[in-house]
């Protein structure tokens, strides 16, 4: 198989379901490595079927499939084995015997159950790259428990800072939108299987990583974390204001709402100069950012009448000229009109099997001279386990068929 990209030429097996294993197989699979997606026979991966959303079905008798699978599954080939037969576990070995990555992300110790752990591996390939992605990582008091996105965004820490502050309108903590936990850990096994490649290219080792999900998150804290392990100061929860800057937060316009930023005091000056009140850069309330944050109520009141009588569209075009960061809160259909999106071609468009054209995130790394590629779309459950059986062991159609019969693949 042809590739392209700087990991063309890479072998990886994915051994993950769910979002955080497969989204770090995919960052490998758009640079250019082929990637073998192993999936549970007759199920597939679990993300296959948490829905709704649902990719729209032309045909009656075609298997419903979610719109979340879409997301972190193309540039894959998709095999289905039965590790748990010991002639499916000799498939995996054999593949793994070629392979120079192995990412996985089942509960702790179960894959040594069956002789594919890594020490297991590492005896037939010690140049192997084994990444085990778990929710609370290979030691420790939870390293034994399952570990979801939510869950972690809660015990990691995340919840106790978003949300809106006690005794304001609405729930109290809150978890983010968007699966952050498994994002931040599918990059950290990215980030991490590209650092152990070099130390293989000097020292010819492979190795295991061990990356968690609530490892990854407590490390993505940043300022939270640092603020209580420096300071004793917890940052709570500040809904929309940023707990250190102000203003930086969401402000009312006549026809809506949009973002403001400002994170340094030169910024504020341009934006009270802007807002027609060049006198609040003197003003001992808000010169200093630290005054601004002490005030930030006061401020807040006389920036939201100062904005009022202009649209979003006419205070981010008047702000932005200034140097002021501004921009709107923009929604899904916003982001498919805009032309940012459009001119940094951030939508790729994909032929489905049998869905029709799918659509999906473009990668955000653009290499000047080795470019990643969209080459695979998110593949059905087994589609090719036949092909890839023959290009990686050669194995003849007489075995195929006895493996299928035996329910082996």
């Amino acid at each position: 198989m042809t590739t392209v990209g700087p990991l063309a030429g890479l072998r990886v097996l994915d051994m993950t379901r769910v979002i955080a294993g497969p989204y770090a197989a995919q960052i490998m699979g758009d640079l250019g490595a082929e990637v073998i997606k192993f999936e549970r026979q007759g199920e597939g991966d679990d993300i296959r079927r948490v829905g709704p959303p649902w990719l729209p079905t032309r045909h009656t008798h075609t298997p419903q499939e979610s719109t979340y699978y879409q997301a972190v599954n193309r540039n894959k080939r998709s095999v289905t084995v039965d590790y748990s037969q010991p002639e499916g576990a000799q498939i995996i070995r054999e593949m793994a015997a070629k392979a120079d990555v192995l990412i996985e992300n089942y509960r702790t110790g179960t894959l040594a159950k069956y002789g594919l752990g890594y020490e297991d591996l590492k005896q037939i390939n010690p140049r192997l790259i084994y990444v085990s992605l778990t929710g609370f990582g290979q030691t420790g008091p939870y390293s034994n428990r399952s570990g979801y996105d939510y869950l972690i965004q809660a015990m990691a820490g995340v919840m106790s800072v978003t949300g809106p502050r006690d005794g304001e309108p609405g729930i109290g903590p809150t978890r983010v939108g968007i699966p952050i936990a498994d994002i931040c850990a599918g990059l950290y096994a990215a980030i991490g299987t590209l650092a152990a490649l070099n130390h293989r290219n000097t020292t010819g080792e492979g190795q295991h990583i061990d990356v968690s999900l609530f490892d990854a998150q407590v490390a993505t804290l940043l300022n939270t974390f640092s603020s209580w392990f420096n300071a004793e100061t917890e940052l709570g929860r500040t809904g929309n204001d940023h707990p250190s800057a102000s203003p930086y937060g969401v402000y009312e316009v006549d026809d809506g709402y949009l973002l403001i930023a400002t994170f340094n005091d030169r910024e504020f000056v341009r934006l009270a100069t802007v807002v027609g009140h060049p006198e609040w850069g003197d003003d001992s309330r808000f010169a200093k950012n630290a005054d601004r944050v002490a005030n930030r109520q006061a401020l807040a009141s006389l920036l939201t009448a100062a904005l009022a009588g202009r649209t979003k569209d006419q205070w981010v075009e008047t702000f932005n000229a200034a140097t002021v960061s501004c921009g709107p809160i923009n929604s899904m259909a916003d982001l498919e009109r805009d032309p940012h999106v459009i001119a940094r071609e951030m939508i790729v468009p994909l032929q489905h099997p049998t869905k029709g054209t799918i659509r999906t995130a473009a990668s955000p790394m653009r290499f000047s001279a080795s470019p990643v590629s969209y080459r695979l779309p998110p593949p059905l459950m087994g589609e090719d386990t036949a092909q890839v059986l023959k290009e990686w062991l050669s194995v003849d159609e007489h075995r195929m068929v006895d493996l299928k019969e035996r329910n082996v693949i």
